[in-house]
């Protein structure tokens, strides 16, 4: 998927550009790529919603078809 994570071979180090540190332990760690995710760099799924004020899908109805916010 465009915009989706990379996937890296684990156990992670990353450092963030103010120096913090991150580790994961998992086998297989996915890496955000949109900058959307809520624990970034870490890949929390946000690059499958859409975005706010995007019509790409044309329906606004949200992802399960439902009435109201998603």
């Amino acid at each position: 998927m465009p915009g989706g994570p990379l996937l890296v071979e684990g156990p992670v180090e990353v450092v963030l550009p103010n120096g913090e540190v991150r580790r994961s332990e998992r086998p297989v760690v996915a890496l955000c790529a949109c900058h959307r995710s809520r624990c970034y760099p870490f890949c929390d799924t946000s690059h499958r919603r859409p975005r706010r004020g995007s019509s790409s899908r044309g329906d606004s109805r949200g992802e399960r078809g439902k009435g109201g916010e998603g």
